[in-house]
Parts: C-alpha cells; structure tokens; sequence
C-alpha cells in the first residue's frame, strides 16, 4: 500500500468518524427537543410493540420496561383512539393513557405511519402532549370529556351484546379498565333476599366479595369510599324502576391510589348505565319466566315441562335412578265453566295446581298441559310411591274443589295415568307421555276419578 493510497483510507475514516458523531448529535438534538416539547414520544413496530420511547420514565413508567411491550397496554379504558398505531398521519388527536399510580392522562398526539420499501406499514412514530393538569379550567373540561368518552365507550361495549348479563360483563369491564381497579362487582342488596353479587368482573377473592357486600348493605349515601385491609373501595347505590335496590363495588389492589373526584362522578354516572343493564335483565327474566309458565296457575307448561323433563331423565340416567309420570285430568270440569263461569273455573284451576305443588317435593315438576289437564314428574320414585300420590290426589282434591263450585255442578274429580321409566330401558319422552296418557284415558273409560298404572 502506497502513501497516496494510506492517506486516502485514513480520510475516508475520518470522515465517516465524523459523520458517525454528527448522526448521535443530531439524535441527541432531536431527543433534547422532543423531551422538552413532549411528554411522551414513541416508536412501535408491525405488531405494535415499543421500539424506542422517551422520556425516561414516561408517565411514570420506567422506559426499559416497555420497550419490547404492546403500546396499546398504555391505553386507558374508554379511549377509542389508538395513537401507536396508525395507518394515515395524524395531529392533536386525544387518547387516554394509563399512567404508572393507576390515573388517566389525557394526551394530544400527532403521529404518522412508518412504512417499508415497499410501502408496507411496519409502525408507528409519534408524540404527545399531557393536557390534563394544563390549568384548573383544562383540567375540569378534560375530566368532563373523560367521563364522556369512557360512558360512551361503556355503552359502545353494551351495544355489541344482546343478552343482558353480557351486557353488565362488558359495562364492568369497560369499568375496570377504565378507573385502572382490580376488580368490581354489582350486588344485589335487596331486604327481601339479603345482599348478594349477581355480577362480577376482574379479580378479587371472595373476601373481598364479602366485605362489598356487607358494606353496601350498609350504604346510604350515593356514593362512598371506604378501605379495608388497605384496600380503596368505592361504592354507589342504584335504585331501578321496579323498586329493586342494586350497588355497583370497584376495588383496587391494597395499598393502590385512593379514589378521586373524577372517579367518584364517573361511577356515579355509570351507575345509571348498570341501572338499565338491571332493568334490562329484570324485563328479560320476567320474558324468559313468562314463556315457560302458564300465566293462570304459574306452573310449567308444556314446552318448559319437556325441556326440564329431559334433563331430569339424563341425570336419573347417570344416577341409575328411576322416574315416574302422572297425568291427571279433571273429571266434571266442563260444567263449572258453563254454569258457574270462567272466573269460578279459574278458581278450581288455581287451587288444583296448588295441591298438586303440595303433593310432590321441590325438586319434582309440576305442569299445566292445557286446559284442565296436568302432569307431574317424580325424580327417583316408582310406581308404588306415585301411586301413592295419586290416591292422595283423587280423595282430597274433590273435597277441596268442593268448597269453591259449592253443590250447583255435578261431583269433580281426577282421573290419574301413571307410567314409570325404570331404570335402564332408556325409554324416550314420547313413549313415556304415551303410556301415561293411555293409562289415565283407561280411567275415564271405567268410571274416572281414580288412577291406573300404565303397563311396561
């Protein structure tokens, strides 16, 4: 190598030396700027994890461990922008970011797209201004928009569902997410049934299920802060339209931030969110019960009696148990309604259905068919023990009826079928109904008013 050569290679060094140096001042530069311009400045990649953020820490949180994380784990409940990733350039446009202690910062971004050669997006870079603690004024109009944009999101989240209890799922989530707290719980704290939780969403033992409960019970105020085991519980009642006394319970981890101003407005406002989502499920409920009971006598009826029946032959069926079903039917019925009147015939139905709740145990069925005919279904008993019921039925229910129709209509009864399942014959619904319907029709023909035992 020459000299001429030499001192070429050793410019050229030189000179990429200095370009090197010129590049991190440069970096350096635009880093100083963005820390004194920006309260957050990011970069994520395709999958919309960090890659570069500043300043250390960054809201609190340490930049070393975020880098490697999904951005979007910064996103505070409610906030339907996302900043870290973006498919088109963008400016002062707001997002909620969770900061380290568990409060929300309301951020002003701009942010473009970062794309490949081919024109592929690869991430995002952008940055972001805190206007949350801008001045007193600033700070109550950002918290209002706040509360806005999070019981928007909330309603948004109950808006994809139908059913009722998925709805409260998603109100609590959005909830939890939101007010950065472990867990939250809607109680039902009625007298009538004592406090219970009919609704839960994030974590917490069942101590601190219990401690909820007990203190919304207790609660009169709207809303209350209260603490246990270091623990900060937030608490609001709601009352709905039906008269029923519900609470809404939000907790965070012990020795997390206590709750402030905002957080005690938003759970008051959510509160009457959750308030419909109860109201909602109560109608839904009442629907659900008013399709599977006879409105008259408030047994099953026909379609509730053979979904539960089934289900009831399934379990015998593993136990290795027996089952057995009684169709009774009304003997003399007709004339109640034609010479006393429907309001009578009412009468003599309701106080039928009646006897025949009394007649079974709690985990039994009892139907109304239609009309004036009714089933029963027997977990675990045989014919002897229906048969047993069934004579009950046919001495006592005509002496009871007698009270209400008085001596103006000829004598009623009951005529009872009887079949029973025994236990591995697998015998289909529709055969048992069968035979149970052919037994209490062979009492009719042969004088009625007393019960038969269909054959195998």
């Amino acid at each position: 190598m020459n000299d001429v050569t030499a001192a070429g290679l050793s410019t050229a060094s030189q000179d990429e030396a200095e370009l090197r140096a010129a590049l991190l001042d440069s970096r350096q530069r635009w880093r100083d700027l963005v820390a004194i311009a920006a309260d957050i400045a990011y970069e994520t990649d395709e999958w919309g994890r960090f890659t570069f953020v500043t300043p250390d820490p960054v809201l609190g949180w340490p930049t070393a461990t975020l880098i490697g994380k999904p951005a979007e784990l910064l996103l505070a409940g409610g906030s339907a922008f996302n900043p870290f990733s973006v498919t088109a350039p963008v400016r002062r446009r707001r997002a909620w970011l969770r900061r380290a202690d568990g409060s929300a910062a309301l951020i002003a971004f701009a942010a473009v797209p970062l794309a490949d050669t081919e024109g592929r997006i690869v991430g995002s870079r952008g940055m972001g201004v805190d206007w949350t603690q801008y001045d007193d004024l600033e700070g109550r109009v950002s918290a209002s928009l706040r509360r806005g944009e999070v019981l928007e999101h909330i309603l948004w989240r109950m808006g994809q569902e139908v059913l009722a209890p998925r709805m409260m799922q998603a109100a609590l989530g959005a909830l939890v997410n939101a007010l950065g707290a472990e867990g939250a719980a809607v109680i039902d704290v009625r007298a009538t049934l004592g406090a219970r939780v009919v609704h839960r969403a994030g974590g917490g033992t069942d101590e601190v299920l219990a401690v909820v409960t007990s203190r919304l019970s207790e609660a009169t105020r709207p809303v209350e802060e209260v603490a246990e085991n270091g623990r900060p519980i937030l608490l609001a009642i709601c009352h709905t339209r039906f008269g029923d006394k519900a609470g809404i319970a939000l907790w965070r981890l012990p020795e997390g931030r206590g709750w402030d101003h905002e957080d005690k407005l938003l759970i008051n406002s959510a509160a009457s969110l959750i308030r419909m989502v109860l109201e909602h499920e109560a109608i839904q409920q009442e629907m659900a019960r008013q399709a599977r009971t006879d409105p008259l006598t408030g047994l099953l009826n026909r379609r509730a009696f053979l979904e539960e029946i089934v289900r009831h032959m399934e379990r015998l069926d593993r136990e290795g148990q027996p089952g057995t079903l009684l169709f009774a039917d009304l003997d003399g019925f007709k004339p109640v309604n034609d010479r006393l009147g429907h309001e009578v015939g009412d009468q003599v139905l309701m106080r039928t259905a009646s006897m025949l709740r009394d007649a079974v145990r709690p985990t039994d069925l009892v139907a109304r068919l239609g009309g004036d005919e009714f089933a029963l279904w027997l977990n675990g008993a045989d014919h002897m023990t229906a048969a047993e019921r069934a004579d009950y039925l046919c001495i006592e229910l005509p002496r009871e009826l007698r009270k209400i129709v008085g001596t103006g209509v000829p004598e009623l009864g009951v005529s009872v079928g009887i079949a029973t399942r025994q236990v591995g014959t697998l015998e289909p619904i529709d055969h048992l109904m069968h035979r149970a319907d052919m037994a209490m029709y062979d009492v009719k023909r042969s004088g009625r008013g007393h019960w038969r035992v269909a054959r195998e």
